[in-house]
C-alpha cells in the first residue's frame, strides 16, 4: 500500500509517501513541504498548494491520501487556513478517484508513539525510526505527513474490516418501509 500523507497548513503543507503493510517495515518513498509566502492573497497561496500536491501525486501515484483532520483551536484564523489547505488536498485526490482518510493528531500521535500526547519531538523521533531514516525529516510538517501515511497503514486494515461489516450488517437486515405494516396472519386462516 503507498499512501501520500498531507499535513495541511499555509505556510508549510507537509507532504510524505510511505509504502507497506501493516505488520512489516515500511519505507519512506519521499518527504517535503509545499511552501507559500505568507503575505500573498489566500485564493495564490490555495492554489500553490493544488500545484504541488498534484506535482505529488504524479510522481508518486499514491492509492491512498491520508490528511490531518482538522481541530478546533483557539485561533479561528489559523483553524481557517488549515482547513482549507486540508480542503485543497482532499480536492486534489478526489479528482483522481482516490480514497482519503481523515485522522486526529492524537490518532496519528498514538499510533506512532504509543500515547496521543506526544509532542512534535517525540513524533519526529519515532517517524525516524519507524522508517529507519538517519535523521528527523524537516521541518516537523514534513514529519507529520509521514506519521500520518503510516497511522494510515497501520489502521486501514481494520477501518476496512470494519466498513465491510457494517455494509455486509445493513445489507443483511431486512428492508422496512417507515409507515408500512407487514399484514399478520388471522387466527384460523392458515
Amino acid at each position: 500500500m503507498r499512501v501520500l500523507g498531507v499535513d495541511p497548513g499555509l505556510t508549510r503543507c507537509g507532504i510524505g509517501v510511505v509504502e507497506g503493510v501493516a505488520g512489516r517495515p515500511l519505507t519512506m518513498v519521499g518527504v517535503g513541504v509545499v511552501r507559500t509566502p505568507a503575505d500573498a492573497d489566500i485564493a495564490q497561496r490555495l492554489v500553490e498548494i493544488e500545484r504541488g500536491i498534484d506535482a505529488w501525486l504524479d510522481e508518486y501515484r499514491p492509492e491512498f491520501v491520508a490528511v490531518e483532520r482538522v481541530f478546533s483551536q483557539h485561533n479561528v484564523r489559523t483553524v481557517m487556513g488549515t482547513a482549507q489547505a486540508s480542503a485543497v488536498a482532499m480536492l486534489c485526490a478526489a479528482r483522481r478517484g482516490l480514497p482519503v482518510a481523515l485522522h486526529t493528531p492524537s490518532e496519528v500521535k498514538a499510533a506512532v508513539t504509543g500515547s496521543g500526547r506526544a509532542d512534535k519531538a517525540q513524533v519526529g523521533a519515532m517517524v525516524t525510526r519507524l522508517l529507519r531514516l538517519d535523521a528527523p525529516p524537516k521541518p516537523a510538517d514534513a514529519a507529520d505527513a509521514l506519521a500520518l501515511a503510516i497511522c494510515h497503514i497501520w489502521r486501514a486494515p481494520a477501518v476496512n474490516r470494519l466498513q465491510q461489516a457494517h455494509a455486509a450488517a445493513r445489507r443483511a437486515a431486512p428492508v422496512r418501509t417507515p409507515g408500512v405494516r407487514r399484514a399478520t396472519p388471522q387466527k384460523g386462516t392458515r
